[in-house]
């Protein structure tokens, strides 16, 4: 598994979106049991602390401590540094394991055999993630896709194909379960925009190689930082069940 994003772990923590209720519910409706949930590449906890309220118990793990450092803690989350494709959890422990925005990024074969040896029977497994942003306004949605599409061409990492494609192009060896489709809606300002793109790993990798912020254009188009936007993220959603 890759980290790239232990450099940045705050504005990570403050700038990614937060999944939508209705998708978690939808989800939640699938699982039985709720004893213990492992959320896989939990980053700093966005989606671990979501699942806390419905489990006795919740661990997330990752690579990264420093992500990990800025996660919300709960009395019944742990979060623990341990690669998604070896962990030192018993067999058949989980009622859920959750993996969102990070599948992309592991060993397929090896972290799907580590799903099915610490999965429950009949546990529930679900990989979630968002999309392109989108954006209300058309000028910034020009330049958005630009950015994306262009500017930023050649120095994305080769495994964001897997989200351009909407996670259906990656192995999945279960039986899959057919999910509605949910968006992220949000109001944000102009100055939370910037900070999310600011958190693409492109981005990241243009600054280091070119010297240049890519996202200078389009903080020059916006002369009001607190200029509200509406955004929306596509949820990417797959979800499977565990028979043995």
């Amino acid at each position: 598994m890759k980290d790239l994003f232990s450099l940045d772990s705050r504005r990570y923590h403050q700038a990614r979106p937060i999944y939508p209720q209705a998708m978690l519910q939808h989800l939640l409706s699938y699982v039985h049991t709720r004893d213990l949930a492992w959320d896989c590449g939990a980053g700093s906890g966005q989606l671990t602390h979501m699942l806390a309220p419905y489990f006795e118990q919740v661990v997330g793990t990752d690579i990264s401590q420093s992500q990990l450092d800025h996660a919300e803690y709960y009395d019944n989350i742990s979060y623990q540094v341990q690669p998604a494709e070896k962990t030192t959890f018993p067999d058949h422990c989980f009622d859920l394991i959750t993996v969102a925005q990070a599948v992309h990024w592991f060993d397929f074969e090896a972290f799907y055999a580590e799903v099915k040896r610490t999965l429950k029977p009949r546990g529930i497994f679900a990989i979630i993630g968002y999309g392109l942003i989108e954006v209300d306004d058309l000028l910034f949605h020009v330049q958005i896709q630009q950015l994306y599409h262009h500017t930023l061409r050649g120095h994305w990492d080769p495994e964001r194909r897997y989200i351009d494609q909407h996670y259906r192009t990656i192995p999945f060896p279960f039986q899959e379960i057919q999910m509605p489709n949910f968006d992220i809606r949000l109001r944000w300002s102009f100055k939370q925009l910037i900070q999310y793109l600011g958190t693409w790993s492109a981005v990241q990798h243009y600054i280091l190689q070119k010297g240049t912020d890519p996202l200078q254009e389009l903080n020059a188009a916006c002369a009001d930082l607190n200029q509200i936007v509406e955004v929306r993220f596509p949820v990417l959603l797959r979800v499977g069940v565990e028979v043995r």
